[in-house]
C-alpha cells in the first residue's frame, strides 16, 4: 500500500471525490504534505458541519502535516485546512486568508454543490 500511495503522490496528480446525497465534487489536491496526509487517509465517511456562511467542514481522523503546505487564499472552491481546529475546509464563497488556514487544493468539478452539501458524506480517492 505504501509504495501504491507514492506512485499516486509522484506520479499521477491527487484528485479526490466528495460525494453526499446525490452530490458530487471532485478536488484536484496540490503536492504539499498536508494534502498526501489528507489523501492517505482516504476513504472516509464523515459528517459534514456548516461554518460561518461561506464553508462546510468535516474533521479528518488524524491531524495533517502542514510543513512546506502553502497558506490558502480561498475562493469559491478552495479546499483548504484549518491547523488549530484541524478541519478541512470546502469554501463555497469567497474568504480570502486567515493564520493557519492552508490551501489543500481545488475543485475541479461540482464546486456549485459545496454548498448544499449536508448529513454524512464520503471523501474517496478519485481515478
Amino acid at each position: 500500500i505504501y509504495k501504491m500511495e507514492l506512485e499516486d503522490r509522484n506520479g499521477d496528480t491527487m484528485r479526490i471525490r466528495v460525494k453526499g446525497e446525490g452530490k458530487e465534487i471532485v478536488y484536484e489536491l496540490n503536492d504539499s504534505p498536508a494534502a498526501a496526509a489528507l489523501y492517505a487517509q482516504l476513504p472516509l465517511s464523515m459528517g459534514v458541519e456548516d461554518f460561518g456562511s461561506n464553508e462546510k467542514i468535516f474533521y479528518p481522523p488524524q491531524k495533517l502535516d502542514t510543513a512546506g503546505t502553502p497558506l490558502a487564499d480561498a475562493g469559491a472552491g478552495t479546499l483548504a485546512y484549518y491547523a488549530p481546529w484541524g478541519d478541512v475546509v470546502m469554501f463555497y464563497q469567497k474568504f480570502g486568508s486567515g493564520s493557519g488556514l492552508y490551501e489543500l487544493g481545488k475543485a475541479v468539478s461540482g464546486a456549485e454543490q459545496i454548498g448544499t452539501l449536508s448529513g454524512t458524506i464520503t471523501i474517496e480517492k478519485a481515478e
